[in-house]
């Protein structure tokens, strides 16, 4: 994993292609499943215990979205430095990629894809890295390629 300053210190250099990073570990919490999706996605193996049961996920399973929000926590908390953080273009291959359940611990890291320096804004640049939640099997259940503008060192 890459050694680098504190989050806050971090700038678009601090995020060189092929640099990984670990982003920490968050626990899924039922009640905190059973919430999210009764207001944001209310299937039934989200939100009912008993039809959960007897769906093909065999009990409650957290929403795709729900999980893609654990990580977004996890890189804001602990990738993504308040100080040249400007925001993200998009993310690419969203992809849930095995169920989610309470009680799972996931295990979240960072691989810097590319950084380029924007050419017609030099106090920034763009990185791409494929981020990645394991739980605590080391089962890799959630990726995707995302994309994020920081600024550079001297530019604030």
């Amino acid at each position: 994993m890459q050694d680098t300053p504190a989050t806050h210190e971090r700038w678009f250099e601090d995020y060189p292609a092929g640099a990984v990073f670990d982003i920490g570990t968050i626990a899924v919490e039922e009640q905190e499943v059973l919430d999210f999706a009764q207001r944001f996605d209310p299937q039934p193996f989200h939100i009912d215990p008993v039809a959960a049961a007897a769906s093909h996920f065999g009990g409650i399973i957290a929403s795709g979205w729900h999980t893609a929000s654990l990580m977004m926590r996890l890189l804001a908390t602990n990738f993504l430095s308040p100080a040249s953080s400007i925001g993200s273009p998009g993310v690419d291959e969203l992809r849930w990629l095995r169920p989610v359940r309470p009680g799972d611990v996931l295990h979240g890291s960072v691989t810097v894809l590319s950084a380029r320096r924007s050419a017609s804004k030099p106090d920034r640049g763009l990185i791409e890295s494929r981020i990645e939640l394991r739980n605590q099997h080391g089962d890799t259940v959630f990726s995707t390629r995302a994309m994020s503008m920081l600024l550079g060192r001297g530019a604030a």
